[in-house]
């Protein structure tokens, strides 16, 4: 049909004419063409029927269902603490029947134990609910960079300052950023440039932590003459790495925060690409010669090595405030190479030893 209506007389049609055909929407040629009295071809315009549309339906909601251990483990942890507060009452009352100087020392005692424990539930209850705010400011700043919102990455930048406060090295950073935030318009930009400023810095020293802790595992383990001591070694100085890595972001977790970020990196490795160092940084080993200049034991040094690399990138990735989109992402490669050039020095020191011996 023609967009003006009025522009011509009404007319009847049958439709086994052959002169009308179902087309799309006119185009202004033809509708000139009609204003100006042309004969043109009739066209009709069908509508789009509306219960031929797809019906888009939303999937129900599956109601979650308490299961029982959300009910066994604080009723057993309540029963637990009923006896051991019911044990030490006991024992108080005993020590206060045989002599009254125990009794008042029992008494200090549990009251020290007591407070050390709320303490100690604080700490932990700290260091969860900072670590959860480290996952939601990574979230929130990620949702802001792809959605450009401005006033969601204002109040991201402001909580990453108040967040790395405590940081004397980033004083400069958080100053300027302070004083040009409201200059910035777009959002995105505004995340990339809090990305710049405040974690340029960290990235560095988590650089350099990860690599240190490489190195420091390649050269025990190419050292020891126990497999034990071997897994053990790699074990301690992989959790320190991960906490100095979380302290480092902001993070500061607790017992309970490490196990739940150990949790995270083990996901994220597995998500990633697993705990293998990869086909290519194997073949590119063997390819430059490194493997046959190395004996059996400095080449698996460098294999634990670099998978202790490969667990500090991903806690990198974890504790990170902010995803890498303005600054990229510290490669396995440049902490591999590392660890090579060190290995062949460490072999070319220990060949004149093993001559004089």
């Amino acid at each position: 049909m023609s967009k003006n209506p009025q522009s011509r007389r009404p007319a009847a049609f049958r439709l086994d004419d052959p002169r009308v055909v179902v087309t799309p929407p006119l185009p202004d040629s033809d509708a000139a063409s009609r204003r100006r009295g042309q004969r043109v071809t009739i066209r009709v315009n069908p509508e789009p029927d509306a219960l031929a549309l797809p019906v888009v339906v939303a999937p129900p909601r599956r109601r979650r269902r308490p299961s029982w251990s959300t009910l066994f483990w604080p009723a057993a942890s309540g029963l637990v603490l009923l006896a051991l507060g019911l044990a030490v009452t006991r024992l108080i009352e005993d020590l206060q029947a045989r002599s009254e100087w125990l009794g008042m020392l029992a008494t200090a005692i549990a009251a020290i134990a007591a407070l050390a424990l709320i303490g100690g539930i604080v700490h932990e209850a700290i260091g969860l609910i900072r670590l959860h705010a480290v996952e939601q400011l990574r979230e929130r700043a990620q949702a802001a960079l792809a959605a450009d919102d401005r006033p969601a990455a204002h109040a991201v930048v402001r909580d990453l300052v108040r967040l790395n406060r405590s940081e004397p090295r980033l004083a400069r950073a958080r100053s300027e950023l302070t004083t040009h935030v409201d200059e910035i318009i777009d959002g995105g930009d505004l995340i990339r440039i809090a990305e710049r400023e405040l974690m340029a810095p960290l990235d560095a020293e988590a650089r350099g932590l990860v690599s240190a802790a490489a190195k420091r595992v390649s050269i025990v383990t190419a050292v020891s003459p126990r497999a034990a001591v071997d897994v053990l070694f790699v074990l301690f100085t992989a959790v320190g790495l991960v906490r100095r890595l979380a302290a480092l972001y902001g993070g500061r977790p607790g017992t309970l925060g490490m196990i739940r970020l150990m949790r995270h990196v083990i996901t994220h490795l597995a998500v990633t690409g697993g705990m293998a160092a990869g086909d290519g940084l194997i073949q590119q080993m063997l390819g430059h010669g490194v493997a046959a200049k190395l004996s059996a034991r400095l080449g698996e040094g460098v294999l634990n090595g670099l998978l202790t690399a490969r667990l500090g990138l991903a806690a990198i990735e974890v504790a990170r405030p902010l995803r890498f989109a303005a600054l990229p992402p510290p490669a396995l490669g440049d902490l591999a190479r590392g660890l090579l050039r060190g290995s062949e020095v460490e072999e070319s020191v220990a060949e004149p030893d093993r001559t004089i011996g």
